[in-house]
């Protein structure tokens, strides 16, 4: 009895250990998609068009910092850091 428990644990470990070596290929791999992404777009002077820009613009300028920071994040689905340094951008 004691060995199949260990046996099922082992088998767990193995497989949360390999789901988890897949989803950090996978990070990487939609990292370097995305460099890539951007340099394509830097090329020909191209930029992002966020949604709700006068609505964030707005809220800088009023100095509502973590607010513009929260809608950016509503409106384009980036991450805090991603959301703060576009926010800071705009400024």
């Amino acid at each position: 009895m004691d060995i199949a428990i260990l046996f099922c644990t082992c088998v767990v470990v193995l497989g949360v250990a390999s789901i988890q070596t897949q989803l950090t290929r996978s990070d990487r791999r939609v990292a370097r998609v995305e460099r890539k992404l951007d340099a394509v777009m830097r090329h020909p002077g191209l930029e992002e068009e966020v949604p709700r820009k006068d609505e964030i613009l707005a809220l800088v300028r009023d100095g509502k910092q973590v607010q513009a920071i929260k809608l950016y994040r509503e409106a384009t689905g980036a991450g805090l850091v991603e959301a703060k340094q576009a926010v800071d951008a705009m400024s």
